[in-house]
Parts: structure tokens; C-alpha cells; sequence
């Protein structure tokens, strides 16, 4: 809109000048005529000689109008005027196609058709780049999130049975007074509590230096976890600790994945300082019955796999009934129970896979050729408007010669 309304201007500024070069040439040519008529009244009629004052108004407004030319001599030696036909249409009126030849040959014209293709390249390169390289440039970018963050994927397996884990427990000057398995949630009551009694339970005891703290030994009574999910086993520990002898009385335990593993491992000190290494521990508290619950998790990465523990514990206030001279040892009441029969299982996928990369490349070779096509059409524009500038200014200069 905006080279359309330049063109218009260009053409009303030729229209003008033309117009008045065309109106001050009329006024002179009738100024001549009239002196001439006066100089030569004698050899014509007055009829014929003297214009109507309706000839001198259509004079100005009719379709032509005469032009002296000088240089001719009559009979008498007197210099003559000669009255050339300069044609005209109406006033302020022309023909349609002189108007685009002259609006053609106008110099407003070229760069007026600059300007156009100015604004067209503004116009169409911004939005071109952005339908041709913003879909590539964000599947790329969606392509390294994609690989970069993988997704998880998490299933829970249903079993009957878990394979027993293995309890790694750190009483330090505590001591472990029974160990029994118990099924269906049953813990029968207490009988003569502080006192060591018989247990059923696999208990393996491992000296080894920590893996954080150099020179320092650990001692580690590592007991066989229960298995059976399905009819709710259980093990039940019992402590004691003389409280006078510590600040705190706090007992810290480490279940890992399998306690065959540790039977069957040639360096169990070593065995148990890579456990220390890899999993977390937990501690119980004195005067207090805590019940764990425990639940697998299992991570498959790109390379490895790893193994947790989750849990969950409920704490509930030991009653002592004891006489008091031996409350002086304070007692610790643990259990360990499945919470239920479902591993979960977590997989790292990378959801980026060969055909995400097709599809990109793919868009990478559209997003070229769409730039090589657009570029290819706009040379040919330019190449065009080129010609058609030669070809005005050549009509241009032939209309001067």
C-alpha cells in the first residue's frame, strides 16, 4: 500500500508540470496571434480576423491550440510567424497510456520499485527464517532434552517369596539378647524382658575397617531377613545397653539385597565395606519397639543396576515392668517385616531413538530447501525488475533522440 500510494504521487507531479508547460505555451501562442492580427489588420476582413471572445475561452479549452514558429519571411520581408497544431484533449485530461509511459520513465518510478522490493524482502525473509528454521531448531532441541533426560519407567513384579536380605546390625557395646521369626504378624508377649532367651535366626558376625574413616573397625552382626511374603514373617530383636555408658542410645542397621551373597563371598570384610559404600543406613531407638517395613526398589541404568531399600517404621513406648535395679539397662525392641509382595522396578529409557533422528534430519532438509527455493524466487524477482529498468530507460533515451 504504502509503493502505491508513492506511485500515485509521481504521476500527479508529471500530470502537473505538464499541465502548466501546456497552459503557458497556450497563453503566448495566443498573445502572438493577437499582435499579429493587429500588425496584418489592413490585408484581412475584420470578419475573418478579429476572434469572437467565445474563440479566445475555447482557445484554452478546445483539443488544440496553435504555436509560433519563427524564422519564416513573406513577400513583403516582414519576419512571419508560423502557427504550429500542438494537440491537446481536454483540460488537466490524458491519454491513460502516456500516463504510464511517463510514470514509467519517471525517476520517482525506480525508486519507488527499490523501496517495493525492500519491503518485500523485509517482509517475507523475518517470516520465512521463522516457518523454515524454528520447527528444526526446536525438534533439535527436543531431541538432546530427550537424550539428556531419560524417561523412567517404573513396574512393580508380584512374587510369592524374596530372597532373605541380609540385616548388617552395629549394636557397638549393646548387646543381643534373642532373635526369633514370627509369621502372620504375631508377636507372642514378652516373658522376662532384659533376660537372653533362644532365637532361630542365621546370624553371621563380620570385622571390617569403614570405607569413609581410615584405621577405624567396625563390627557387624549381619542376620539372615525373613523371606516369606505371602504369610507375613517377621524377625524379632531384642537389645540391651547399659545407658549410663553413652549419651545416646541409638542402635544403626544396614539391610542390603541378599545374604547369600555375603556367605558366599571370599572377603567378607571387603564384602561388607562395599555394602557400607553403596547402601543406606538407619538406627532404632532405646525404651522403644520399632517396627520396619521394608520394600525392594531396583534401578536399571544405561550400564548398572542398583538395588534399595525403602521403608517405613512405626515407633511404639516399651512398658518396663522390670524391678528397679535392672532398670539400669535400657532394652531395644526391633522388627523387620515385608510391607508387600511387589518389587518395584524402575527402567531409564531414552525415548530418542534412529527414526527421531530421521524425522529431524528430515526437517533439517526441508527447512533448506524451503530457504534455497525462496532464494532462488527472489533472484529471479530481482533479475526481472532488473530488466524491466533497462528496458524503461532505453524507451526513455530513444524518446530523447
Amino acid at each position: 500500500m504504502v509503493v502505491a500510494r508513492k506511485k500515485k504521487g509521481g504521476a500527479e507531479k508529471v500530470r502537473e508540470k505538464k499541465l502548466k508547460k501546456l497552459q503557458s505555451e497556450a497563453s503566448k501562442c495566443h498573445k502572438l496571434t493577437h499582435v499579429r492580427k493587429q500588425q496584418s489588420g489592413s490585408k484581412a476582413t475584420p470578419a475573418s480576423n478579429s476572434p469572437a471572445p467565445g474563440d479566445d475561452e475555447s482557445g484554452s479549452s478546445s483539443g488544440s491550440h496553435v504555436q509560433p514558429v519563427q524564422g519564416e519571411t513573406t513577400n513583403e520581408g516582414e519576419a512571419n510567424d508560423e502557427l504550429v497544431e500542438v494537440p491537446q484533449t481536454s483540460a488537466g485530461q490524458f491519454n491513460d497510456d502516456e500516463d504510464h509511459n511517463e510514470e514509467m520513465q519517471s525517476p520517482d518510478f525506480f525508486h519507488d520499485v527499490e523501496d517495493d522490493s525492500e519491503e518485500r524482502n523485509e517482509s517475507i525473509l523475518p517470516e520465512d527464517e521463522t516457518r523454515g528454521s524454528t520447527p528444526s531448531m526446536r525438534t533439535i532441541s527436543d531431541f538432546l532434552e530427550k537424550v539428556n533426560h531419560p524417561v523412567m519407567s517404573v513396574t512393580y513384579k508380584e512374587v510369592d517369596a524374596f530372597l532373605p536380605p541380609g540385616i548388617a546390625l552395629y549394636p557397638g557395646n549393646a548387646r543381643l539378647l534373642s532373635c526369633r521369626h514370627h509369621l502372620h504378624d504375631d508377636i507372642p508377649p514378652l516373658v522376662n524382658p532384659g533376660k537372653p532367651q533362644e532365637g532361630d535366626c542365621i546370624i553371621k558376625e563380620v570385622t571390617y575397617d569403614g570405607p569413609f574413616t581410615n584405621r577405624t573397625q567396625k563390627k557387624a552382626l549381619v542376620v539372615q531377613g525373613p523371606s516369606d511374603v505371602r504369610n507375613k514373617e517377621l524377625i524379632f530383636m531384642q537389645f540391651s545397653q547399659n545407658e549410663t555408658e553413652e549419651d545416646f542410645s541409638a542402635i544403626t542397621y544396614m539391610p542390603f539385597a541378599n545374604f547369600s551373597d555375603l556367605e558366599h563371598s571370599l572377603n567378607k570384610s571387603k564384602f561388607m565395606r562395599d555394602c557400607e559404600r553403596n547402601y543406606s543406613t538407619w538406627t532404632f531407638s532405646g525404651g522403644f519397639r520399632t517396627w520396619v517395613k521394608m520394600s525392594l526398589v531396583r534401578t536399571s541404568g544405561k550400564s548398572d543396576q542398583s538395588v534399595e531399600f525403602r521403608q517405613e517404621s512405626t515407633v511404639v513406648k516399651f512398658n518396663d515392668k522390670r524391678p528397679e535395679p535392672e532398670r539400669s539397662n535400657q532394652l531395644f525392641f526391633v522388627v523387620f517385616e515385608w510391607r508387600d509382595p511387589f518389587i518395584q522396578e524402575i527402567q531409564l529409557i531414552v525415548t530418542a531413538n534412529p527414526w527421531s533422528s530421521a524425522a529431524i534430519l528430515c526437517g533439517v532438509f526441508m527447512a533448506l530447501f524451503k530457504a534455497a527455493n525462496f532464494a532462488k524466487l527472489t533472484v529471479q524477482w530481482i533479475i526481472r525488475m532488473r530488466k524491466r529498468h533497462l528496458r524503461n530507460k532505453a524507451r526513455q533515451l530513444s524518446t530523447i533522440n
